[in-house]
């Protein structure tokens, strides 16, 4: 199958059960403006956020890794009557769009958007007692995923799922001897999630506009 197969299922299944979204879109074309790297999550896997946290009753959500907010968003749609989500962004410029996109689809009022790297800003959500998230999504540099792993798990509860995008890097990640801090920062996480008693853990591969990649569900037992 080729690439362009790929992208035009994906655009079926974005048509046919996604459905375009004025907001959204307006959100990716605001990070696009920006010059922000096209990283986001596709509508699909956007979609998906939203119904995993719906399925789970989310009041309480964690995102390490903003950008222009297209997947915060999503996540925000799926949060409970009162519920509240905090994402970490590293990036000032990233920071910007975002909180702009955030008023522009209505939801800046659940969403805290805090400003530093994800492992200084961490131990501070520890510290002020803002856990447990019933969803915590993982997106952000690739070498220090097995920290941000060890972090969701700190705080989360029994029932919390944790998920980790970008697991797969066209394929790289089998390669034991790779140079690239990517894939060995991938590597990491996906060996301390699969040697981790306290969770049920799966991987997917998936093809489509963002190429050749996949994500990590854990769900914490105990």
């Amino acid at each position: 199958m080729s690439e362009e197969t790929w992208k035009a299922v994906e655009q079926y299944f974005v048509n046919l059960v996604v459905r375009p979204d004025a907001v959204l879109q307006a959100a990716a074309a605001a990070g696009e403006a920006a010059g922000l790297p096209p990283i986001a999550v596709t509508p699909n896997h956007g979609k998906l956020l939203m119904l995993l946290g719906q399925a789970i009753g989310a009041k309480r959500i964690l995102e390490i890794g903003t950008l222009a907010g297209y997947s915060t968003i999503w996540l925000g749609r799926a949060l409970q009557p009162g519920g509240r989500l905090i994402t970490l962004e590293a990036d000032a410029k990233h920071a910007d769009v975002a909180r702009k996109n955030f008023v522009r689809a209505g939801v800046s009022e659940v969403i805290e958007l805090r400003l530093g790297k994800a492992l200084e800003t961490l131990p501070q959500l520890s510290a002020e007692q803002r856990g447990p998230f019933d969803l915590i999504f993982i997106d952000a540099d690739k070498e220090n995923n097995a920290e941000y792993f060890r972090w969701a798990l700190k705080l989360s509860r029994v029932g919390s799922l944790i998920i980790v995008d970008n697991v797969v890097r066209e394929g790289h990640v089998i390669e034991a001897a790779t140079r690239d801090k990517s894939v060995q920062g991938v590597r990491r996480c996906n060996e301390a999630m699969a040697a981790e008693p306290r969770v049920s853990v799966t991987a997917l591969q998936t093809v489509g506009s963002k190429g050749y990649d996949g994500f990590s569900v854990a769900l914490v037992t105990s």
